[in-house]
């Protein structure tokens, strides 16, 4: 892919196809399929043949994909996660008087407010009984289109609005999804099975020929992404944090040259602290490289001699809220990827990995910028440190500056996808061990 707008163009496609965890790794998964990638089921011996490409997944919500060239000279690695800050229906979610509302539970850190006077869709994982066979099944769920919103209360009735406005997240923020004036609300697992059925018409024409037993589903803003500005400098889109690293991650991997050891790895879990069996703090990534090198002497040499990029959003310094930022440390948009640095570890970038990438983007002739939290704030963290604690693989934490991140709706520069993708390419085409 030589093209940056191309390149923004498939991305768009790829953030619009992609509303929850789970979709995000069926679209990765399509693309490594096309490009002759085996997949490996977890439950299945495995065969691995030097120079084959191949991807696993886990939970349908996380996904490695590697190729399995020369690990005597380590393997160049990058990490992303497939997930983002949501509102996530409950199981019994019904809240119906006048109004169809569904009560949810709020996903990660998600900044509130944007989710008002938003049409929302719904997507996610459906578990569901065939009643014909008895069997137990899952299918992907997105409806597509708007059929909720979170109203705002009008100004009139809320005169500090503008001041000194709070949101509770159990009272404030249910979606309404229709009218009932006296009607009775149909069973939120029945909406579903009739949805279900009308998406995937071979499962069967009557509404009772599925039982929809659980689900795992996320509201998500319905208009679609965008290039935007006056001189197309922005992407706008929801999920930016951290699906565009994912793509540009898959975009590089599938870029990257025969016979070297190359690994993406997107986990979910990340907004919530990694602690999962498919998150980053579980151990789906030792897993896998405990299968692909069994020796633990072989394995621990490999690792020594690699390199992981952790590719998670930076903050960028935001005109209007400058002081939030160090003076010297204010990332800006199109501007270049984000080396992200914080001396209590919240970051895994040291000097020698920071050096690292440094030196590759001069090769790629990329800018690169440096981010430092203000010592006065808190710093949040990235999947880096978790891996680079866990494996003891050299780890590097890198970002693309954005405005309003875990926002509904993030930005960022239109230039910094296609340059960090340019650099990412370069590391997986090294024919070396990535080291000082």
């Amino acid at each position: 892919m030589n093209n940056q707008d191309s390149f923004n163009d498939q991305l768009l496609a790829f953030l619009k196809a992609s509303p929850s965890p789970f979709h995000a790794v069926e679209q990765m998964a399509a693309r490594l399929d096309e490009a002759g990638f085996e997949y490996l089921a977890e439950q299945e011996s495995w065969s691995i043949e030097a120079g084959g490409r191949y991807y696993s997944t886990r939970n349908d919500s996380s996904i490695i994909a590697f190729s399995a060239g020369d690990f005597s000279q380590g393997i160049r690695m990058v990490g992303a996660h497939t997930d983002s800050p949501c509102l996530m229906v409950k199981p019994q979610p019904e809240k119906a008087q006048d109004y169809l509302q569904l009560g949810v539970e709020v996903y990660g850190g998600a900044l509130l407010n944007p989710w008002f006077d938003r049409d929302l869709s719904l997507a996610g994982r459906v578990i569901y009984r065939d009643k014909a066979s008895g069997e137990l099944k899952q299918s992907l769920l997105d409806f597509g289109r708007a059929i909720a919103t979170i109203p705002s209360l009008a100004i009139h009735l809320d005169r500090e609005a503008n001041k000194n406005r709070t949101v509770n997240p159990q009272t404030d923020i249910p979606p309404i999804l229709c009218t009932l004036h006296g009607q009775r609300s149909r069973d939120f697992r029945e909406s579903l099975a009739i949805e279900l059925l009308a998406q995937n018409p071979e499962l069967g024409d009557d509404e009772q020929a599925i039982e929809v037993l659980d689900y795992e589903l996320c509201f998500y803003d319905a208009q679609p992404p965008a290039i935007i500005g006056l001189h197309n400098d922005f992407i706008a889109s929801a999920r930016l944090d951290n699906l565009l690293s994912c793509f540009t991650g898959l975009q590089a991997l599938l870029s990257s040259a025969e016979g070297q050891a190359c690994m993406l790895v997107c986990s979910d879990h990340e907004e919530v602290g990694s602690a999962s069996a498919c998150g980053a703090q579980g151990p789906m990534l030792a897993s896998l490289l405990e299968r692909l090198l069994p020796d633990v002497g072989e394995r621990t040499r490999c690792l020594a001699r690699s390199f992981m990029v952790s590719a998670d959003n930076a903050h960028g310094i935001h005109p209007n809220y400058a002081s939030k930022h160090d003076a010297n440390h204010g990332p800006l948009l199109n501007a270049g990827p984000v080396i992200k640095i914080n001396a209590n570890q919240r970051y895994a970038t040291n000097s020698i990995t920071a050096a690292l990438f440094r030196d590759l983007c001069q090769q790629a002739n990329v800018p690169v910028q440096s981010f430092v939290t203000r010592t006065d704030l808190g710093c949040g963290s990235t999947i880096g440190p978790i891996t680079a604690s866990g494996i003891g693989v050299p780890t590097l934490d890198v970002g693309v500056p954005t405005f309003a991140m875990h926002s509904i709706r993030e930005l960022a520069g239109s230039d910094d996808a296609w340059s960090l993708f340019k650099v990412l390419r370069l590391l997986y085409q090294q024919t070396e061990a990535v080291s000082i």
